[in-house]
């Protein structure tokens, strides 16, 4: 409490040698991914903050208290510092109707949490990964936090690399004889039982239907690889059983195809299921298996859109970058095909020569909800056990900006609902 009050104290004081202090986002920044941290504890201080979309990568433009110039020097991020003529002559060039920029007020810093099991691997998701590196703090909440209402505490909710349908990734032909599988199993089984569900996949079902509330009622959601597409399913799948035996201990029904209910998802639509237990699928809405045969670490890149700053704010906000082109990077879901998105739903990155996309967003109900597929943006072909991702060596990753865009994306949300 006393450090919180100091940095509120000292975030007040503004130096009298210059207005603002500009955090570039183009490539004369240091440490793009700092920077958003810099944003968040700004804000945490009672900082409001421009967001200057498509000025210089969607830089920063705070307000010059001398705290911030310490802290930008203590987390290696580039600053500039700029007098209050010259930060109103930026606001006032970005209004220009002729070019595609804006400015977008960040006022409260939003409250995360992530769901993720308590006991995931170090190597399980690349959003926990930045957030710890752009110190951006986070709550960590799995199903019986959901159940228990817990979901009213927060603003953003992501979604750790997870399985909705209760299949456990579909891990089991490579991987249930590995300790870490079993303890999964037994991990959801118990806690399944504790909250009076008789299958897993129920549990998971209600925990994805509450989150789907959370969305409605205001809530932003953010999921990356198997818990975009698997969170679909599980909607769509109410009330059918798409589990074989050596899943949830009795047979999936066979006409389960058939009976599925896409309205009730967020995304997705019309795609086959997998039923084979034994592949490593959900179902056809990734392009895992058949992007293989075309696919390089070399040629594996997908693009940005370019939206409007001035009419189209929020998928800006959510692909401000300092480049439109961002390396591909696998995952369990590796790319969405395109032929099962539903029509309302904003495609914000795409390979078009492989008809996929990379990165959608659509809203449901006051909120909205971010996919974005594959694993980790550093790593391309992240494989279980390997040792997790040392940011410390990717500073600039463009991958990366993108999960953070979406963190600071619920801070300008309610500003523009009020306007």
């Amino acid at each position: 409490m006393k450090r919180l009050f100091t940095i509120v104290l000292l975030l007040v004081v503004i130096s009298a040698r210059g207005a603002y202090y500009l955090l570039p986002m183009d490539d004369s920044q240091k440490n793009h991914l700092k920077a958003y941290g810099i944003a968040y504890w700004a804000l945490k201080g009672e900082l409001e903050i421009h967001w200057l979309l498509n000025y210089r990568g969607g830089s920063f433009m705070i307000p010059a208290a001398k705290a911030v110039a310490n802290e930008c020097v203590v987390r290696g991020v580039s600053y500039e510092q700029i007098s209050d003529a010259q930060g109103a002559a930026i606001l006032s060039e970005i209004q220009n109707p002729e070019i595609n920029q804006d400015a977008v007020k960040l006022e409260k810093a939003p409250k995360i949490a992530v769901y993720s099991p308590k006991g995931k691997q170090p190597w399980d998701d690349a959003v926990t990964l930045v957030l710890t590196y752009a110190e951006i703090p986070y709550d960590v909440i799995y199903d019986e936090e959901v159940y228990l209402g817990k979901l009213k505490d927060y603003d953003w909710l992501h979604l750790h690399h997870e399985d909705f349908t209760g299949q456990y990734g579909k891990f089991y032909a490579g991987f249930h004889q590995a300790a870490w599988y079993q303890q999964e199993v037994r991990d959801n089984e118990e806690t399944a039982k504790k909250l009076g569900f008789a299958k897993v996949s129920q549990m998971k079902l209600h925990t994805a239907k509450l989150i789907k509330a959370f969305v409605m009622n205001g809530g932003f959601l953010f999921a990356m690889c198997s818990a975009t597409d698997s969170y679909d399913i599980a909607l769509a799948a109410e009330g059918i059983d798409i589990c074989a035996n050596i899943f949830d201990h009795d047979a999936a029904d066979p006409m389960a195809q058939s009976k599925m209910d896409f309205s009730r998802g967020f995304a997705f639509e019309n795609y086959r299921l997998s039923m084979n237990p034994y592949e490593y699928e959900y179902s056809t809405i990734d392009t895992y298996h058949q992007r293989r045969a075309f696919v390089t670490e070399r040629t594996d890149v997908f693009t940005l859109f370019d939206f409007s700053a001035k009419w189209d704010p929020v998928p800006t906000m959510l692909c401000q970058n300092h480049t439109t082109t961002i390396k591909g990077f696998w995952g369990q879901t590796a790319a969405f095909n395109k032929e099962f998105i539903k029509k309302g739903v904003l495609i914000m990155g795409e390979n078009k020569a492989l008809n996929e996309a990379r990165y959608i967003h659509g809203e449901y109900g006051k909120g909205t909800w971010s996919f974005y597929s594959g694993h980790d943006p550093e790593d391309y072909e992240h494989r279980v056990e390997e040792p997790p991702t040392d940011l410390a060596l990717h500073p600039n990753s463009p991958g990366y900006r993108l999960i953070l865009n979406n963190i600071l994306f619920p801070a300008a949300k309610k500003k523009k609902q009020k306007t």
